[in-house]
C-alpha cells in the first residue's frame, strides 16, 4: 500500500500529538484506515463544538454531490447540512493548524504528497443519513485521505448515526464507528466505500480531505 520511512520526529509537535500521529500513520500503512477514540485534543474538540453551535443556521447548506459546476443536491444519497471551515474563527484556525501538523507528519512518514486540506462542519438531524459512497474514485479525483472528527457526548449505538466503513464493494457488514466525542477517523479516500446510518438525534462532526495538487496551467485544483 504505502511504505513508512524512518523519520522519528516532526518539529513543533507535542509528544502526545506525535504519538497519536504515529499510530494513525501506522494504521494507514497496515490497514488503510485508522479509528482512534478520544484522540482529538479535548480543548480543540470543545472549541470546535462550541463554534459549530454558534454558527448561524443560514450559514449551513444542504449537502450535495460534486462541487463547482457539477454540484447537485441529492436527498436520495444524503440529507445532512454542511458549513465549510475557514480561518475566520479561532476554532477554525486552531483546527487547521493542528491538521497541518498531521499533514506534514503523514507526508514525512508515508510519502503521500499531501498538498492541501479542506473540511466542513456537518450536522445530521434526526432521520438524516448519507448512503454508501466513495470520497474519491480511483484515478479520477485528488482526495487522498479522508478525516472525520466527532463532537457528540453520551452517544450510544441506540442513537444510530454510525459511520460504517466497508473494506470493498462486496463487504456487507463493514466496521461500525460510533460518532462519540473526540473520536478521530482517517482512511484512504479511494479505497473504502462508507456510509452514515440514519441518526435518531442531532449529530455533529467535521469531515475533511487531504488532497494532492493536480493543478494545470488553465485550471486550478481545488477550484476557488
Amino acid at each position: 500500500m504505502v511504505a513508512l520511512n524512518n523519520t522519528s520526529s516532526v518539529r513543533g509537535l507535542s509528544p502526545i500529538d506525535q504519538s497519536l500521529f504515529a499510530l494513525i500513520a501506522q494504521d494507514i500503512e497496515k490497514r488503510g484506515f485508522s479509528i482512534r477514540p478520544a484522540a482529538l485534543p479535548e480543548v480543540l474538540t470543545s472549541s470546535l463544538f462550541e463554534h459549530q453551535q454558534l454558527i448561524e443556521a443560514d450559514k449551513f447548506k444542504h449537502a450535495g454531490i460534486g462541487r463547482g459546476d457539477t454540484y447537485l443536491k441529492n436527498e436520495f444519497v444524503r440529507t445532512d447540512e454542511i458549513c465549510w471551515v475557514t480561518n475566520d474563527s479561532q476554532a477554525g484556525r486552531d483546527w487547521l493548524d493542528w491538521i497541518s501538523h498531521l499533514q506534514r507528519f503523514l507526508n514525512r512518514r508515508l510519502y503521500l504528497g499531501l498538498f492541501s486540506f479542506e473540511s466542513h462542519f456537518s450536522h445530521y438531524g434526526p432521520g438524516d443519513y448519507y448512503k454508501r459512497h466513495y470520497d474519491a474514485f480511483r484515478g479520477e479525483a485528488n482526495r487522498v485521505i479522508s478525516i472525520v472528527a466527532y463532537f457528540n457526548s453520551g452517544w450510544t449505538q441506540a442513537d444510530g448515526g454510525e459511520l460504517v466503513i466497508y473494506k470493498d464493494d462486496d463487504d456487507k457488514d463493514g466496521i461500525n464507528v460510533v460518532p462519540l466525542l473526540g473520536t478521530l477517523v482517517a482512511f484512504l479516500s479511494e479505497e473504502f466505500p462508507h456510509e452514515v446510518l440514519s441518526t435518531k438525534r442531532d449529530r455533529y462532526s467535521i469531515a475533511g480531505w487531504f488532497r494532492v495538487n493536480t493543478s494545470v496551467t488553465v485550471k486550478a485544483d481545488p477550484p476557488l
